[in-house]
């Protein structure tokens, strides 16, 4: 049998409710990550299983690892001739959204394998590809999908002013200090409600967090005057949600931002600010390079930036030049002065 995904997404007002693909089994599925996940990660799961299985085109009973390989070979095709990406020189869809895809895929096949009544007695995702010989001990094997560890990208000062020069509006220019202060990531931004903001202790609650986690972060004061200049002049009035940030002018007027909406004033306030490329996550980049550089420790970046492991927040010495090279100007003075280039050890033993 086939089976052709087909996506339906339902909303109450600006809340979603359910996405489905025209499956019982898959949109049980849908069901049961959009209970106990993010929106973001709940749009971005449907996605994934709409086009692997507009590519296999089988019900999930009958799908075999070999049409997983099949699906993978299908997504490294080069979508267009002679463009490469910089960052690996490779064409196709990049690395780290075929492995996102193929973790929707799995975590589909894990949950149909647990429930026991779908017909799937394994899942057909491969974890790698052995690395060692039968007999051989130690830990191997290839990953199906290399992604390249690449720094990401992050703004200059002058940059930095461009962008802030060419914000239109208050609430635009809190938005952007929340992201390049705070280190905030965009989804976490758009949740903020009016009760998770302190003022007084300049601190803000975050209950939007990746993976569902929490935390209190410090902000400067920039980011509060302008906050309260949004607040004061620009809020409408009649607004009926919580959100702290939400839509100024047409149709939707007091209705919270979206994810579309922000990334329209990002893209147009780069454009204005003549920077080559921008988005939310850079801001979040730039926001934990310069605290690295200012001397904060990797044990508080990694609660301001709300990450699960250390290992997370080890990228920002990388991006950090300026503590990098104090650190090894100072280690390579310590270097010189252990040898004595007079010969001085010999001197002294004549």
């Amino acid at each position: 049998m086939t089976f052709v995904p087909f996506m339906v997404r339902s909303s109450e007002g600006s809340e979603l409710v359910s996405i489905t693909l025209g499956h019982p089994l898959v949109d049980d599925y849908l069901e049961f990550v959009g209970a106990r996940g993010a929106r973001n990660t709940w749009l971005a799961t449907a996605y994934d299983l709409k086009v692997f299985f507009g590519v296999v085109g089988k019900e999930p009973a009958d799908v075999t690892t070999t049409d997983v390989f099949a699906f993978l070979a299908a997504q490294r095709t080069p979508r267009h001739q002679n463009v490469v990406r910089l960052e690996d020189g490779e064409a196709g869809l990049s690395a780290r959204t075929i492995a996102r895809r193929l973790s929707s895929i799995a975590g589909l096949f894990e949950y149909l394998v647990v429930r026991g009544d779908a017909g799937v007695e394994r899942n057909p995702v491969p974890r790698g590809l052995a690395g060692r010989r039968p007999g051989q001990r130690g830990r191997g094997g290839v990953k199906l999908v290399r992604r390249p560890k690449t720094l990401p990208r992050v703004l200059s000062p002058v940059e930095v002013d461009a962008l802030l020069g060419a914000l239109r509006t208050e609430r635009d220019r809190a938005i952007v200090l929340a992201m390049l202060l705070a280190g905030l990531r965009r989804c976490e931004v758009l949740g903020l409600r009016l009760e998770d903001i302190t003022p007084g202790e300049r601190r803000l609650f975050v209950c939007s967090g990746k993976g569902g986690r929490e935390r209190i972060v410090p902000v400067s004061g920039r980011f509060f005057e302008a906050l309260g200049e949004y607040l004061e002049q620009e809020r409408p009035p009649e607004v009926l949600t919580d959100r702290c940030f939400v839509v100024l002018k047409g149709p939707r007027r007091g209705m919270p931002l979206t994810a579309a909406g922000l990334d329209e004033v990002i893209d147009g306030a780069r454009q204005r600010a003549g920077v080559a490329r921008l988005t939310c996550h850079m801001l979040r980049h730039t926001c934990f390079t310069r605290l690295r550089e200012q001397g904060m420790s990797l044990e508080a970046l990694q609660a301001q930036a709300g990450h699960a492991s250390i290992d997370s927040t080890r990228i920002y010495l990388h991006l950090a030049n300026d503590w990098l090279r104090g650190e090894y100007l100072r280690a390579a003075e310590a270097i010189d002065a252990q040898s004595d280039p007079t010969g001085g050890a010999e001197g002294e033993a004549a």
